[in-house]
């Protein structure tokens, strides 16, 4: 019995200490809050007393206004011509206005018509008739690496990649689009010499025509 009595006074007496602790932490929190709460009302009622001041002030300032803006009136009242002349310029100079906004307005437009129809064309190609095109720009034989990066740098807009670029003219090259060469490792892709061997042979026709 006297084991066991032990540990619970121990328990006790470490939860009587941990209530004590919040107990007290309890009520400084409520005199932060109440001095808070207090200062607070202090400012609001400073706030309210210069706001009725502010108001009072106001309407004094609105009285002075209204009188100088009467007496301005009045002594416009007795020179309007001038004020007509500067109105009737500025009337001028806003009938001159549009025309001369109205030309850049339409060229903007037109360069940006063209524009974009440029990028729809180039975006309806595919990219098998972009290689086709660019190899039969080229004089010498290309690799698909320098291909791609031909093509890259001409539509930076186009995610175009070496390895599609290689299966592309892979796929020309078994279709007859393109002619593929190897030095040493690497592998060069060319446009077909069937343009370049129609000429000869149309050429070659009229021979036999003579004999």
């Amino acid at each position: 019995m006297p084991e066991t009595a032990a540990p619970a006074t121990e328990l006790a007496s470490q939860y009587i200490a941990q209530v004590k602790g919040d107990l007290e932490a309890n009520l400084k929190e409520q005199e932060r809050i109440s001095a808070d709460i207090a200062s607070l009302q202090e400012r609001l009622a400073a706030l309210q007393h210069d706001h009725g001041v502010l108001v009072s002030m106001q309407q004094a300032l609105g009285i002075t206004q209204a009188q100088t803006e009467s007496a301005v009136e009045s002594k416009s009242a007795t020179v309007p011509s001038p004020r007509r002349k500067k109105a009737g310029a500025a009337a001028g100079g806003k009938q001159k206005a549009p025309k001369s906004t109205a030309p850049p307005a339409k060229k903007t437009a037109r360069k940006s018509a063209a524009k974009t129809a440029k990028t729809a064309q180039a975006a309806e190609l595919t990219l098998v008739e972009l290689i086709r095109r660019h190899l039969a720009e080229q004089k010498e034989p290309r690799s698909a690496a320098e291909i791609a990066t031909a093509l890259g740098q001409a539509h930076p807009d186009r995610d175009i990649s070496p390895k599609v670029v290689r299966v592309t003219l892979e796929g020309l090259v078994a279709k007859s689009g393109a002619e593929r060469s190897k030095q040493g490792r690497s592998v060069f892709y060319s446009a077909p010499a069937q343009s370049g061997k129609a000429a000869p042979d149309a050429e070659a026709q009229p021979e036999p025509t003579d004999g």
